[in-house]
Order: structure tokens, then C-alpha cells, then sequence
């Protein structure tokens, strides 16, 4: 498993029916995580938390928030990165802490390419991978089907005091925007994937993963340039295997361009129970060497 192990302002404090116990700054927050389905709970923070999200039996739910000081939107850092957490509706925050072991691995590969590096980061929700390749020095395309979404990478971005990097926003359906950019020829150096189970376009366009996963990867293989760097997979859609990825990326990637293929699980430790992770998904990561 690749752990994301390096956070300071971020902490999984504890997991335990159900639900996540986490720190953001100075904040506490707790909320559902179907994937905590031990009844062990070790922290005496439960019950302090900041703010409590509570899911509704007809779907959706609600924050409740106990610490009537708390701010309705603040930064967390990780490393020199700075992004805006919001507690919003269907218990996210606006970030996947857990990426950051991916937003280490290909910033290091960004870093060390001694090349520009144009990186396409496709159902990039609010820009966590934007911000960490364009402090590493890559030049970005950054496309997500939601105006909100967008907007609020731009926050991120700004925060990080990138806002004069070489950035471009685009609000499309991903797959409608790889196909014109195949038509336009364009080429990317490397691209950053986290495509929804299942999700709407603009447009009303339906995604479903276990449909569109493949030809996607196929058609964006189709733009990249002739000396790529990585590309990266990320998938929280329980029905999909590592070795799926391994085999989507080694079909599509390995007999054109070589490389390297690894895929695994991402987590994070767990301060509460010395040793435990909570697993948060798969990632499948293909690079040129």
C-alpha cells in the first residue's frame, strides 16, 4: 500500500463504525467512511469533534457544526501547497488527503525530467494534482464538469501563489474535450486521471467507470506526445482491482511507449491505532522508466 504518511496540518485521528475522526488545522471533523467496518474506537476525541456529518436515511445529509467559531472555509498546508477546505454537502471537504502520496510521486518525476512537462489532469474537482505539478513546474490543463469545481482550483491555485503559472481552466465533459484535443493535435507529457463511478457532463453526458475506462485511456493515449512522462489512474470504485489498472495502462501504454507500470492501494495511517491504515482507494501509475 502507498501510505500518505508526510501530513502535518492533516490527521486520521481514528476509524471505527462507519465513520472517520479527522483533523483539518485546528479543526475536528467527523464523517462517514463505509470502508471503517471495525467497532473499535480508540480516541476520546469522538466526542469533541467540530463538526459531525449526518448521513439522511433518504440520501444525502447535513453538517452539524458544534463549534459555533468555526469558519466556513480556511487553508491547510501540505509542505509548501496550500489548499481551501469548506465542509460541504455529501460530506466532503474539497480535498482527498490521501493523493498526496501521488502528488509526491509524479512531482518528483516533473522535477527531475529536465524538460517542460504539459500535464492534462482530467475530473480534477479542485486542483489538488493541479497545484502540486504546477509548483513542480509543469505547465497544466486543468478539466472538470463542474463551474464550481473549477472555480474553486483557481482558489487553490491562488493560494498557493501560483496564479501567474502556466494554468488553463476548461468546464467540459472529459470525454468530448480529449476528442477535440486529439483533432487539434495537441500533446501532453502526462496525465492525471480521477474519474468518477459514476457522473454527469454538463451536457447531461452519463460516465459510468466500468464502461468508459478503457476507451478513455485509449483515447487520451492518442495525445500524448512522443516521450511521455507518466500517467496516472485513480479510482474509489470498490468493483475495480489494482490489477485492473495494471492491466488497462500495460494493454494501452506498456507496447507503444515501454516503461514502468505499478498499481496498489493509497491509505492513510491512523495516529489512534499504531499501525492501522484506512485504505482510500486504488491508484495505477505507468511511467517512462
Amino acid at each position: 500500500m502507498w501510505k500518505a504518511d508526510k501530513w502535518q496540518e492533516y490527521e486520521l485521528i481514528d476509524s471505527a463504525y462507519g465513520e472517520k475522526l479527522e483533523r483539518w488545522g485546528k479543526y475536528i471533523l467527523r464523517r462517514p467512511d463505509p470502508q471503517a467496518v471495525w467497532n473499535v474506537r480508540t480516541s476520546p476525541l469522538w466526542e469533541k469533534a467540530d463538526a459531525v456529518y449526518h448521513r439522511a436515511n433518504t440520501g444525502g445529509g447535513h453538517w452539524e457544526f458544534h463549534n459555533k467559531r468555526m469558519k466556513e472555509r480556511w487553508e491547510i498546508a501540505f509542505g509548501d501547497l496550500n489548499f481551501c477546505i469548506k465542509p460541504m454537502g455529501f460530506k466532503h471537504t474539497g480535498l482527498f488527503p490521501e493523493q498526496a502520496v501521488n502528488w509526491m510521486w509524479f512531482s518528483d518525476l516533473i522535477k527531475n525530467a529536465n524538460r517542460p512537462i504539459r500535464v492534462l489532469n482530467l475530473f480534477a474537482y479542485t486542483g489538488g494534482a493541479t497545484v502540486a505539478a504546477l509548483k513542480a513546474g509543469a505547465s497544466v490543463t486543468h478539466v472538470d464538469a463542474s463551474k464550481g469545481m473549477v472555480s474553486w482550483a483557481k482558489e487553490n491555485v491562488a493560494a498557493t501563489n501560483l496564479t501567474d503559472a502556466p494554468v488553463r481552466y476548461i468546464v467540459d465533459d472529459v470525454l468530448k474535450f480529449v476528442a477535440r484535443e486529439k483533432r487539434r493535435g495537441k500533446r501532453y507529457e502526462a496525465i492525471i486521471m480521477d474519474p468518477p463511478s459514476y457522473g454527469r457532463g454538463p451536457g447531461g453526458e452519463v460516465f459510468k467507470i466500468e464502461n468508459e475506462l478503457f476507451s478513455l485511456v485509449q483515447a487520451c493515449s492518442e495525445i500524448l506526445s512522443d516521450e511521455p512522462l507518466f500517467f496516472l489512474i485513480n479510482s474509489y470504485t470498490t468493483g475495480l482491482s489494482q490489477t485492473v489498472l495494471t492491466n488497462v495502462l500495460s494493454l494501452i501504454l506498456k507496447d507503444r511507449f515501454g516503461g514502468k507500470i505499478t498499481a496498489d492501494e493509497i491509505g492513510i495511517p491512523m495516529t489512534a491505532k499504531s499501525g492501522l491504515v484506512l485504505p482510500c482507494g486504488i491508484s495505477g501509475r505507468w511511467q517512462e522508466k
